[in-house]
C-alpha cells in the first residue's frame, strides 16, 4: 500500500475523498434504568486503503459505534438520534433495511469479535461463503463454489475446495476466524470493519491473523477500521487512531505521532499502562493502571467524562465537556488542557474528519 495514499493524498499530491465520512454520529440505548448515551457526537473519515484503529477501554463506545453504521444493533431499544454515516454520496443512517442489505456484506464487510457465535453451526463454511456471492455478485451455483474456494485460499486455510463442505465446529478458532475474514472480503467491500478479530484467539494465532489482515489489505486496497483495546496491535498495523473514551473520540492522530506525543490525558494513561522494556528487564517497578472508573453512560456529557479519573482535572473540566482542538497537524485532542488564545477548535465534524 503505497503511503501517500494512506496518508490523504494521491501521487499527484491532491487530496483524497474519504471513502466513508462519519458526522456527528450519536447513539443511544433505552433502559428500565433510563436512557444509556453510548456514543456521543462521533466525527471521522476513512480515506481509501487507510487503517484507522479505534482504541480504548471496555465500555468506550467502538463496537456501537462501528455497528451503529451499519445500523447493525437492534432498534429498538438503541436508536441513532443523530448524524450521519456517508458512503457512496448515501447516507447509511437514512436507509432502509431492505437499502442496508445490498451495503452489508457487499461493499462494506464487517468481522465480529467470536467467530463461534457468528458464523451458523447448522450451515458449511461453503454455504455461508457461496450465499454472500450469489446475493450481492450474482455468481451461479458452480462459479460462486469456484469464487469461495479461491477465497479459502486468499486467506491461507489448506485444500480449500474440500474444506467448503465442513462445518464450523471442524475448523480450529483461527481457522474460524480466517473463514469469517474470507466472508466479509467475499464481495471485494470498499470498507471493512473489524471488532476485536483477535480478542478470543492465542497470541500465536493472533499474529497469524493480523499478518493476514495486513497481506490482504495490500493485495486489495480495502480501507480499514481495526476496533481493539490492545495498544500493541495498533502499533503495528494502524496509519491513525482514534482514542475513545466516554462514547467520543478524544484524541485523533497518525500513528507515529500519537505514540510519541500523545496529547490527552487518557491517552498519556493507557500507554502508560503497558509494559515497559525496563519492567521486562526485571526492574523494580509496578505496572501502572488508571485510577477510577469508567463514566456512567446513563448521564448526558455535560463536563468531560474523563475528569474523576484525570489528574490535570480543574474547575472548568467539571462544567464543560470540551470539544476537539487542532493540537498539531494531524493530530486533535478534547481536552481544556489544549486551550489557549490561538486554539482552533472543531467541533462539529471539524479536524477528526480530516
Amino acid at each position: 500500500m503505497e503511503r501517500e495514499l494512506s496518508a490523504g493524498v494521491n501521487t499527484a499530491g491532491t487530496s483524497v475523498e474519504p471513502v466513508l465520512s462519519v458526522e456527528g454520529l450519536t447513539t443511544r440505548f433505552r433502559t428500565s434504568a433510563g436512557h444509556v448515551h453510548a456514543v456521543n457526537d462521533v466525527n471521522f473519515a476513512l480515506r481509501p486503503g487507510e487503517l484507522l484503529g479505534v482504541v480504548g477501554e471496555s465500555g468506550s463506545g467502538k463496537s456501537v459505534t462501528m455497528m451503529s453504521c451499519l445500523k447493525l444493533l437492534p432498534m429498538p431499544p438503541a436508536e441513532i438520534t443523530d448524524g450521519r454515516v456517508m458512503f457512496g454520496g448515501r447516507d447509511l443512517v437514512s436507509l432502509s433495511e431492505d437499502e442496508l442489505r445490498g451495503v452489508r456484506g457487499g461493499e462494506i464487510g464487517f468481522i465480529f469479535q467470536d467467530p463461534m457465535t457468528s458464523l451458523n453451526p447448522v450451515f458449511t463454511v461453503g454455504f455461508q461463503l457461496i450465499e454472500p456471492l450469489k446475493l450481492h455478485m450474482g455468481l451461479s451455483g458452480r462459479a460462486a463454489r469456484k469464487r469461495a474456494a479461491e477465497l479459502l485460499a486468499l486467506v491461507g486455510i489448506p485444500s480449500p475446495d474440500a474444506r467448503l463442505d465442513d462445518y464450523p465446529h471442524q475448523f480450529s478458532g483461527g481457522m474460524r476466524q480466517r473463514v469469517m475474514i474470507a466472508i466479509a472480503l467475499a464481495c471485494d467491500p470498499k470498507v471493512l470493519f473489524a471488532d476485536e478479530p483477535t480478542t478470543a484467539l492465542d497470541v500465536t494465532v493472533q499474529a497469524q491473523i493480523i499478518e493476514l489482515v495486513k497481506d490482504l489489505r495490500e493485495k486489495t486496497g480495502t480501507a480499514i477500521v481495526w476496533v481493539t483495546h490492545d495498544l500493541g496491535v495498533v502499533a503495528g498495523i494502524a496509519d491513525r487512531v482514534a482514542v475513545m473514551y466516554g462514547g467520543q473520540i478524544v484524541e485523533m492522530a497518525e500513528v507515529d505521532k500519537l505514540y510519541d506525543d500523545p496529547r490527552h490525558p487518557y491517552t498519556r494513561a493507557l500507554l502508560e499502562t503497558l509494559p515497559s522494556a525496563e519492567l521486562s528487564a526485571g526492574r523494580d517497578e509496578r505496572l501502572r493502571s488508571i485510577p477510577g472508573q469508567a463514566p456512567n453512560l446513563r448521564k448526558a456529557l455535560h463536563a468531560c467524562p474523563f475528569a474523576p479519573r484525570c489528574e490535570h482535572v480543574h474547575e472548568r473540566c467539571l462544567s464543560q465537556n470540551p470539544p476537539l482542538f487542532d493540537v498539531s497537524p494531524g493530530q486533535q485532542s478534547r481536552c481544556w488542557l489544549e486551550v489557549d488564545e490561538d486554539a482552533d477548535v472543531s467541533h462539529q465534524t471539524g479536524s477528526a474528519a480530516a
